[in-house]
């Protein structure tokens, strides 16, 4: 297969879907099921950019999710004379390379950029009196220095910077391209990423008032370099976490300086409610930088414009080893996959509170399945084949509703499992195992396949929807050609299959719903061939070419 890189195409995140208790959130009409895939493996991105984003173009991916970590770029030690942190030729030219590759890269492949610009920060940024574990620049950081260092990143990736001049340079040939996809701050609910996160005996939450600074910060700096109709995604917050009282195991309580503090508690202090909706008032608000009085309350929302004029609000919503459907536990607090309307209900009742009707799309952008294999230390993490049944349900279930903006798929290889104990796989939520053998979810996610309904009476028609991901990419590389997906059916356990209708897949993403008929019990599957020649087949970081027909995991039916 011939090298191809191709011109990027304009690519759009559209605002799009969800559903499980998900039947509380509105099904979305076909012509707007138009979500883009997003993928994140930092681990690859920010080795082997190239060929991972080769990779991931060849299963069909819209949009990457690269973690932009303040201290990878900033100085390390005290900045040298003159540093002036707004300005990205300021920082060491080497701790852009890699950022910079990815964006051209990417830019040439037609993939979409969202960088996650988080900490931890430089140690000269963060605050004094840290206690251990820690000082790695998680505990208070600057709120100003973080405004600066936004700007910078936002300056560089503008569409207009001129690396080897250093500057602004509107129409050089060298100007790296533009990025339009920005999260601010990765998990600010999570210690390790934002400290403290209460204090005095964890009674006085103090991660959510550290979050609404650098959030604003963060916002006003987009907006000072041209990037304040971008879409700029909030809050992306950790699903769980812990709460208790003071005891000898921890002394401080839950959660303490480095513990994880409730995505729902968090996402009320942000705004400065109660536990019962109710805005805060007097020392309670005061201890969390809110409005004390009625008349500070009616100034919050334009001090915070974020909070309200943010294109989404994030959570990574991992039910660790639950089907979509179920959550790992009953805490009004959490945000798994399946209390995603919760979240959605709360974020509407808080924006109403202000006097806002926004309706926050909720982005999932950190999801995925660890399976056993690798990871052999819980007897309940899924297997593999199990992991790719619930990714397909899971898209399924996020394409139906119009809340879910995205479907995502965190990490293409598992971690190395020999860096720990060898019975422990890490966080394996791979779709190729780390030797590089291919997990049943690489199909799945390449050709998603779902059937709501798997046993019927003969003569019934079943709802059919799946995914051809390539095929925005594929009907580029085929000069325009409508691409086609077959419907493949198997009778019984054995035998050959064969095609039950082709459909031409009409939709940007995609995306097909229908409802047909089975003559009998069986397997169904989705058979696809890439274009002839075809650029998503060039050699790549997981495969040295690929058979020209692929398939889908396989569905069981049974019609009696």
């Amino acid at each position: 297969m011939r090298f191809v890189r191709r011109l990027a195409v304009g690519l759009s995140v559209a605002a799009a879907s969800a559903g499980a208790g998900f039947l509380s959130l509105p099904a979305r009409a076909e012509a707007q099921a138009n979500q883009v895939g997003i993928f994140q493996d930092d681990a690859r991105m920010l080795t082997a950019p190239g060929p991972t984003l080769l990779a991931l173009r060849e299963l069909g991916v819209g949009a990457v999710r690269v973690t932009l970590a303040w201290n990878t770029v900033a100085p390390a030690r005290r900045p040298p004379a003159g540093f002036k942190a707004s300005d990205p030729a300021s920082y060491p030219a080497a701790n852009w390379n890699i950022y910079d590759q990815i964006v051209q890269d990417a830019h040439t492949d037609g993939i979409a950029v969202d960088f996650s610009v988080t900490g931890p920060a430089p140690l000269w940024a963060a605050g004094s009196g840290q206690p251990a574990p820690g000082g790695y620049g998680e505990w208070k950081p600057s709120t100003s220095a973080f405004l600066s260092f936004v700007e910078a990143v936002a300056t560089r990736y503008s569409g207009s910077y001129d690396p080897v001049a250093g500057a602004i340079v509107h129409g050089s040939a060298d100007d790296l391209p533009r990025v339009t996809f920005w999260e601010l701050w990765n998990e600010p609910n999570f210690g390790q990423d934002l400290a403290p996160q209460a204090i005095k005996g964890s009674s006085v939450p103090t991660g959510a008032p550290e979050y609404r600074s650098l959030l604003e910060a963060g916002w006003s700096a987009l907006g000072l370099t041209g990037h304040g109709r971008d879409t700029i995604v909030i809050g992306n917050l950790a699903a769980r976490g812990t709460s208790g009282k003071p005891s000898r195991a921890a002394p401080q309580g839950y959660p303490g300086n480095f513990g994880q503090t409730k995505p729902l508690q968090f996402i009320r202090t942000l705004y400065c409610v109660d536990s019962s909706y109710r805005e805060l008032r007097g020392a309670a608000a005061a201890a969390v930088g809110c409005p004390t009085n009625a008349a500070g309350s009616r100034s919050f929302r334009r001090k915070n414009p974020a909070l309200f004029n943010a294109s989404g609000f994030a959570t990574h919503p991992y039910p660790i080893n639950k089907p979509p459907t179920q959550a790992s536990s009953n805490d009004p607090d959490f945000t798994e996959f399946s209390e995603l309307p919760r979240l959605a209900t709360t974020l509407d009742r808080l924006q109403r509170i202000y006097g806002s009707g926004k309706h926050y799309p909720i982005y999932n952008n950190e999801y995925g399945y660890i399976t056993n294999p690798p990871n052999h230390s819980s007897a309940h993490f899924v297997s593999p084949t199990t992991a790719a049944y619930y990714d397909n349900w899971a898209e399924y279930l996020s394409w139906r509703s119009s809340r879910i903006a995205n479907s995502m798929q965190f990490l293409l290889y598992d971690p190395n499992p020999t860096k720990n104990v060898p019975e422990y796989g890490g966080f394996a939520s791979g779709l190729i195992f780390y030797g590089g053998a291919r997990k049943p979810g690489y199909n799945a996610y390449r050709l998603p396949l779902f059937l709501p309904v798997t046993s019927v009476k003969r003569g019934r028609s079943v709802e059919v929807w799946g995914c051809l991901r390539p095929a925005h990419f594929a009907r580029l590389d085929s000069a325009g050609t409508p691409q086609q997906v077959q419907i493949q059916f198997q009778r019984g356990s054995s035998g050959a299959f064969t095609t039950l209708r082709t459909v031409t897949v009409t939709n940007t993403r995609g995306y097909f719903d229908l409802h047909m008929t089975f003559p009998a019990s069986g397997s169904v599957r989705l058979a696809w061939s890439y274009p002839p020649d075809d650029a998503l087949l060039t050699p790549s970081l997981i495969t040295p070419g690929d058979a020209d027909t692929v398939y889908s995991r396989t569905v069981t039916v049974k019609v009696g």
